[in-house]
C-alpha cells in the first residue's frame, strides 16, 4: 500500500514543473497579439492582468513542487489537491463560457479548445494528489524507487493529453519560416544588441532604440538614425538561437525613398 500511495509523487512533480515552464515561455516568447486572451486561466482576467495570471499560476506551481519534492509537510500535499481541483473548476467554466478557449496547463501548446481529455486529466490529477497525501516520504525518495504504477500513471496521463497530438503534428507539418510566429519584438531587439553587428555600430547611433520596425517574411528590421541623418536599418533573421543579423546604411537623401511598414503577423 505504501508503494501506490508515493507512485504518485514524482508524476505530479514532473507535470507541475512543466507546467511552469511552459507557461514562463509562452510568456516571453509574446507570440502574435491576443494570444494569452485564448489560454486559460488569462481568458478569465482582463487584458492587463493576463500575464501577471500566469505567472501567478506558474509560480504557485513551482512552490508545489518543490514543496512536493523537499518535504511531507501536509500544506503541500493538500494544496496539491485544491490546485488540481480548482484547475478542474476553471476548465470546465472555460468549456462553458469560452469554448473557443484552451487551458493552457502547458502554456501556448494547449490552445485547442478544452475537451473532455483535458478535464479528465485534471480529475486524474485530484485523484493522485488525494492518493499522494498520505504517502510517508519525501518526493525525492519516491524517485529513487521507480515502480511500475508510475509507468501507469504515465500511460494514462499520456493518453488523456491533446497537447501529445499537437507536438506531434507541429514536428510533422512544420511551417515555413516566414509563416511562423516570430518571437516577440522585444526578444529579437535583445537578439539584435548582443551581436557583433550592432557592437561594431553602436557608437555611431543617436540612440540605441529603434524609431520604426516591422517584419518582412523571416527577417524582423530596425531602423535607427546615426550622426549624420542617415538611416542605420538592421535586419534579424527570426529563427535560430544566434540569429543572423544584416546592416544597411541609407543616406538622408534617400531615406524619402524607404516605404512606411505596418507589423505583419505571420
Amino acid at each position: 500500500m505504501t508503494r501506490v500511495l508515493e507512485s504518485q509523487v514524482p508524476l505530479l512533480i514532473v507535470l507541475l514543473c512543466m507546467g511552469t515552464v511552459a507557461k514562463v515561455i509562452t510568456v516571453r516568447s509574446g507570440g502574435e497579439p491576443g494570444a494569452l486572451a485564448r489560454l486559460g486561466p488569462a481568458v478569465l482576467v482582463p487584458g492587463r492582468m493576463q500575464v501577471p495570471a500566469l505567472l501567478v499560476c506558474a509560480g504557485g506551481e513551482v512552490v508545489l513542487a518543490a514543496g512536493l519534492l523537499l518535504t511531507t509537510h501536509p500544506f503541500f500535499r493538500w494544496g496539491t489537491v485544491a490546485f488540481f481541483a480548482l484547475s478542474t473548476y476553471v476548465l470546465l467554466e472555460l468549456r462553458r463560457r469560452r469554448p473557443d478557449a484552451g487551458c493552457g496547463c502547458f502554456g501556448e501548446v494547449s490552445s485547442a479548445p478544452v475537451g473532455l481529455r483535458s478535464i479528465g486529466r485534471t480529475v486524474t490529477l485530484t485523484g493522485m494528489a488525494g492518493v499522494s497525501v498520505w504517502a510517508p516520504v519525501a518526493g525525492w525518495q519516491a524517485f529513487t524507487q521507480p515502480s511500475w504504477l508510475t509507468a501507469a500513471g504515465v500511460a494514462v496521463l499520456a493518453a488523456l493529453s491533446p497537447e501529445i497530438e499537437e507536438l506531434i503534428d507541429r514536428v510533422r507539418y512544420r511551417a515555413p519560416c516566414e509563416q511562423r510566429r516570430g518571437p516577440a519584438e522585444s526578444v529579437t531587439l535583445s537578439r539584435l544588441r548582443s551581436s557583433g553587428t550592432w557592437r561594431a555600430h553602436q557608437g555611431e547611433l543617436t540612440s540605441a532604440e529603434p524609431y520604426d520596425s516591422w517584419r518582412e517574411l523571416c527577417w524582423r528590421f530596425f531602423a535607427f538614425r546615426n550622426r549624420d541623418q542617415d538611416d542605420v536599418v538592421f535586419a534579424v533573421y527570426l529563427s535560430g538561437r544566434r540569429p543572423a543579423v544584416r546592416m544597411a546604411v541609407v543616406s538622408g537623401e534617400d531615406s524619402g525613398s524607404l516605404p512606411e511598414y505596418t507589423p505583419v503577423s505571420a
